[in-house]
């Protein structure tokens, strides 16, 4: 059974940075975890996705050069990490982090996943 929790949200100044967290167990290397951003009043679209190994899947163009993903595997727990520099204000939204078995897929479609987190809230502002 795949679950999934994040941790480290909250609130930052713009250009501030924050960490989140996400504590996956039930999933194998060979599986993909993806970070998600939902918008007040929007849908959940994907950020960044990425197996154990090989490279990361960039979804949204906006994040590139500032946010990064990590992935790392203890025994039976993966933790991974979304770290967001140069934050502005519509990074503002509930992050989740998501798995599905298998491959990232091509686009951050949030109906290509199949298990999910609570959610996290990020807020920034001046």
């Amino acid at each position: 059974q795949v679950h999934l929790v994040e941790s480290g949200g909250g609130s930052a100044q713009v250009q501030g940075s924050l960490s989140l967290s996400c504590a996956a167990s039930g999933v194998s290397g060979d599986d993909c975890i993806t970070w998600f951003r939902q918008r007040p009043g929007g849908a959940r679209e994907g950020l960044v996705g990425r197996l154990r190994l090989g490279g990361t899947k960039y979804y949204d163009g906006s994040i590139l050069g500032r946010f990064s993903m990590s992935r790392d595997s203890a025994s039976a727990k993966t933790t991974v990490t979304l770290t967001m520099n140069k934050l502005w204000f519509d990074d503002s939204g509930t992050y989740y982090c998501a798995a599905k078995r298998g491959d990232c897929p091509a686009t951050g479609s949030a109906g290509a996943f199949d298990y999910w987190g609570q959610g996290i809230q990020v807020t920034v502002s001046s």
